[in-house]
């Protein structure tokens, strides 16, 4: 492909941010009541809290014991808002609650900076 057609393909991405929640539940035991609960639950409440755009979530395909959840800002700085927020305070004591040291998290937030194929 010639890098012109390329260029015209691409579209500037407009600032988006994702927060991603990485958690790992050891035990594969839990990992039927964690989707459930996570399903019917932590994933709509978490995507009300933090105002996101929209919210998504996946297992690992190569490490099982590893769940994704991404929330969807159209800026960084919502991203931060939302993670640095009272609610999000609250959303992790309820999952510290529900779920103890049984699973264990780690929080992130990516700024897109390129999308292929472009789109809206």
């Amino acid at each position: 492909m010639s890098p012109d057609r390329t260029r015209r393909q691409e579209k500037v991405v407009a600032a988006k941010a994702l927060l991603v929640v990485r958690a790992e539940v050891a035990d594969p035991a839990d990992r039927p009541h964690f989707d459930r609960w996570y399903n019917e639950e932590h994933l709509r409440d978490a995507l009300a809290t933090f105002q996101a755009d929209r919210a998504w979530r996946s297992w690992s395909k190569i490490y099982p014991t590893s769940h994704c959840a991404f929330y969807e800002f159209s800026e960084v700085a919502a991203a931060h808002a939302a993670l640095q927020s009272d609610g999000s305070k609250l959303l992790i004591a309820k999952f510290d609650q529900t779920w103890g040291n049984r699973v264990t998290r780690t929080r992130d937030i990516v700024e897109v900076v390129q999308r292929l194929p472009s789109s809206n």
